[in-house]
């Protein structure tokens, strides 16, 4: 099973397609290092992310405390605080690192409402790499706003000697956000293409899966179904800074308990978890995130091993790449039927602005979106 923990709703990052940082949680109210400690071992891959982690001043400890936990670690931070996870990588080097980065230079900072957060990305993941961190990159939303970055962000990676995840726009109760729509759902998805066919011409096994992990970006940019069923609630588990445990951060139906109150083995064996379940195996949200696309690509029985489906494309198309042929994605996708774009709905900047926050205490109910589909 793979888990993401979010330590915090706070957040200085002002994104357009996130308004995490619009409804910031108390500190005093965050889920603890006692809770944590309920968690049991041996996750394939647990995720560290908020909000912004580095708010946390006690990070450092909650990283000592998960770091055994999970076959693989990750902190994804905004990459504005490389003071804060310095000293973590000084100690664990091998722990999992992801800068959030939409574009080169000031489109960057105008998606993601920084100041100077291009070149503090830069310089700190430099940082990192020069202090021993060896599985460091950036992260990047794809979306209208930055689909004609998307290659130079690639090449960046690239030439820094470090990695590239991508995700694209969702909605999803943990966003705060019901209105993360393409403009034009054709033109981003056919640049994500070229994403795919450099990753497979590389001979790194992991960019190869990332190529069919894009090929999933690509059905859901079109609002197409996904490639894999969704398997949240047995493969992927998500806890909120409220202790709360949920199958996913998108359907808040799917809460399954809580870590401060009950025990692990009464959250995912009891009754709820099994009722939860079956809602999952019914959804008809249109998700494809690297959380719950990446547990449904693994073999369930061999979680090192990708399922039949996933490797019979990864090295068909990699044989293709290698003889110099171009993938005819045609061949996979629908390019007939696309979903409607919304043309009209641009999403908002923050760079620079002063905007009320909502403060969220642990009283009141945390997610006051009302019914959403993604799309």
């Amino acid at each position: 099973m793979d888990i993401s923990i979010i330590l915090t709703y706070r957040c200085d990052s002002k994104c357009s397609m996130c308004y995490i940082w619009k409804n910031p949680t108390l500190p005093n109210e965050e889920v603890t290092l006692k809770t944590l400690e309920k968690l049991p071992n041996h996750f394939d891959n647990l995720n560290i992310t908020g909000g912004e982690p580095t708010a946390r001043t006690d990070l450092a400890d909650i990283v000592d405390l998960l770091y055994p936990k999970g076959k693989i670690t990750e902190i994804s931070t905004n990459g504005l605080h490389t003071d804060k996870v310095l000293p973590i990588i000084k100690k664990h080097p091998n722990i999992k690192v992801r800068y959030s980065l939409e574009a080169i230079g000031e489109k960057n900072n105008l998606i993601r409402g920084e100041e100077n957060g291009f070149e503090k990305k830069l310089e700190g993941l430099k940082t990192l790499k020069e202090n021993g961190g060896t599985d460091l990159g950036f992260a990047t939303v794809i979306q209208d706003d930055n689909i004609d970055e998307l290659m130079n962000i690639y090449r960046l990676s690239r030439d820094m000697g470090v990695e590239m995840a991508t995700s694209t726009l969702h909605n999803a109760f943990q966003f705060h956000k019901s209105d993360n729509y393409f403009y034009e759902r054709k033109k981003v998805a056919k640049e994500v293409e070229k994403l795919i066919q450099a990753l497979l011409k590389t001979s790194s096994v992991k960019n190869w899966f990332r190529a069919y992990l894009n090929l999933g970006l690509i059905e859901k940019i079109l609002g197409h179904d996904r490639l894999i069923t969704c398997t949240a609630a047995s493969d992927f588990i998500f806890v909120d800074p409220w202790s709360d445990v949920y199958a996913c951060n998108v359907r808040p139906d799917l809460l399954m308990g809580n870590l401060e109150k009950q025990s692990w083995d009464e959250i995912v064996h009891g009754k709820k978890a099994d009722e939860i379940r079956s809602k999952v195996a019914q959804c008809t949200q249109n998700c494809w995130m690297v959380t719950t696309a990446r547990t449904a690509m693994r073999n369930p029985a061999l979680t090192f091993l990708p399922k039949l489906g996933p490797l019979g494309w990864v090295m068909l198309n990699k044989l293709k790449v290698t003889l110099g042929k171009n993938i005819c994605f045609e061949n996979y996708i629908d390019y007939e039927k696309i979903e409607p774009s919304n043309k009209e709905a641009k999403r908002e900047f923050y760079l620079g602005t002063t905007t009320k926050r909502n403060i969220q205490s642990k009283t009141e109910k945390h997610y006051k979106m009302g019914d959403f589909f993604n799309r």
